[in-house]
């Protein structure tokens, strides 16, 4: 992966997000998604803050754009490996997130760590 391959789909996510666009934030992430978060715990009301299935992550979604109108980011660096990448943003409250993300042999996203300041 190249520096500017690394690039491409942290600033389109972040611009998917910023657009309120829940189809096209969705064209990122693989059907069989994996994701755990403290913010899905929080919202979904689960100890473990996953989220599993395309679907499932869709819902989930939709419920925090609803819940955060205001919702905006902005990236600050992104990180990357073989198969990953490491988007570091700030959201309109000023909080830091780290998402890890492994990606498909097709370039989508298929398991989702993120992490928060605390």
């Amino acid at each position: 992966m190249t520096r500017d391959e690394a690039w491409h789909l942290p600033n389109d996510w972040v611009a998917a997000w910023n657009g309120h666009d829940l189809d096209l934030i969705m064209t990122h992430y693989e059907d069989a998604v994996e994701l755990t978060s403290p913010a899905a715990a929080q919202l979904l009301g689960t100890a473990d803050g996953k989220v599993v299935g395309k679907a499932n992550l869709r819902a989930y979604f939709q419920r925090g754009l609803a819940a955060y109108p205001e919702l905006h980011f902005r990236l600050e660096n992104v990180l990357w490996g073989v198969n990953s990448v490491v988007l570091y943003y700030t959201n309109q409250k000023g909080t830091h997130t780290a998402e890890f993300m492994e990606l498909s042999a097709g370039g989508k996203v298929v398991r989702v760590v993120a992490n928060y300041s605390a």
